[in-house]
């Protein structure tokens, strides 16, 4: 017994050194009492599953929002997968802005799955439950394919400004190895956007039937729902979100100036709208995409999710990627052209 209780003096003596804490501080009753309720609310953190309730107050509409999920989710698969078959079957198009599209067209059909299938299914049957590691690997991937598309259109961006402004130097400067590197490098951002994110969020209390103020498991939604202080997440969140966009939209915008003062200073109106032409559609999908996410991800409160927020989710998570191939399609002659192209060969047009 006295060998057991010299341990346990020194054990304590040892700990108060390293916490700052005096022995006595440790044995008082408070101190203790705050410890037991600290292990007990670790008991409560390892929750099973969590409960999305987004649009749950709108009951009449969860038919019309699933047949609506359900519709567009099929849109986007065949209309980006159509995509995909048009570049590669056409020789023409094997260039540095269709291998960019093309690798683009695939990332919306990634990240729109992960979202739309599960929504639908939930919505439709009313299963809104998730289970907590279903829902952390939900965050993971939507924060990488996210994380990706921004770095895309970044990339696509620059790949525009040097058609347009250097076209002499254009096929040694985008060379296949670059093109390659330039869309690993953006995959590569998402992984460690995507583990930061994941890893800061389910590093989080959650205590007792939590539920998510949302359709999916957005990292803003899921930090809202946490017992525990949250200023560092929503802070970190901020930081790593905010420079990701605004350093994206940054070489978007500084792209497009230079591309359009290059454009005003061409000669004949004829080469001025065909280099217009060029970047119309990658300009539309810009607006629409970073107007969306700054709104939702670079500002202070963006953790407080809402009916509104929900909504603005929608938009950039299910209908963007299902309109970036027809927006591609119907305002790209070239497209157009090997659209009418293969559809002549197969004797449909």
């Amino acid at each position: 017994i006295s060998y057991v209780s010299y341990i346990s003096l020194f054990v304590l003596f040892f700990y108060s050194c390293f916490s700052g804490q005096t022995i006595c501080n440790l044995l008082h009753p408070d101190f203790l009492l705050e410890h037991h309720l600290k292990a007990k609310m670790e008991n409560h953190t390892r929750i099973s599953e969590f409960i999305l309730v987004g649009f749950k107050s709108h009951p009449g509409s969860q038919l019309l929002l699933s047949v609506l999920f359900c519709t567009m989710y099929i849109v986007t698969v065949v209309g980006n997968v159509c995509m995909i078959l048009i570049i590669r079957m056409d020789s023409s198009l094997h260039t540095p802005m269709y291998f960019f599209l093309e690798n683009l067209s695939t990332l919306d059909i990634c990240y729109s799955s992960v979202i739309t299938p599960r929504a639908t299914l939930a919505l439709l049957l009313g299963r809104r439950s998730i289970s907590y590691n279903g829902c952390a690997s939900q965050m993971f991937f939507f924060s990488l394919f996210g994380t990706a598309e921004a770095f895309f259109l970044a990339v696509m961006a620059y790949d525009r400004f040097t058609a347009i402004c250097s076209p002499l130097l254009y096929p040694i400067i985008m060379s296949r190895r670059l093109c390659v590197l330039m869309v690993m490098g953006s995959y590569l951002s998402g992984c460690i956007n995507c583990t930061i994110q994941t890893s800061f969020t389910f590093s989080l209390s959650f205590c007792g039937h939590t539920e998510i103020n949302h359709f999916f498991c957005e990292v803003a939604a899921v930090i809202h729902a946490s017992c525990s202080d949250t200023l560092v997440n929503e802070l970190v969140m901020l930081a790593v979100c905010g420079s990701i966009i605004v350093g994206t939209a940054l070489v978007v915008f500084i792209s497009y100036g230079y591309i359009i003062i290059t454009i005003v200073q061409m000669p004949s109106a004829e080469s001025r709208h065909k280099a217009f032409s060029t970047c119309s559609s990658h300009m539309v999908t810009i607006c629409m995409f970073f107007g969306t996410v700054f709104f939702m991800y670079a500002q202070p409160g963006a953790a407080s999710s809402s009916n509104k927020t929900n909504t603005i989710s929608i938009f950039y998570t299910i209908v963007i990627p299902m309109l970036n191939p027809f927006i591609y399609t119907f305002r790209n002659s070239e497209v157009k052209r090997s659209l009418k192209k293969q559809l002549i060969r197969k004797g449909i047009f």
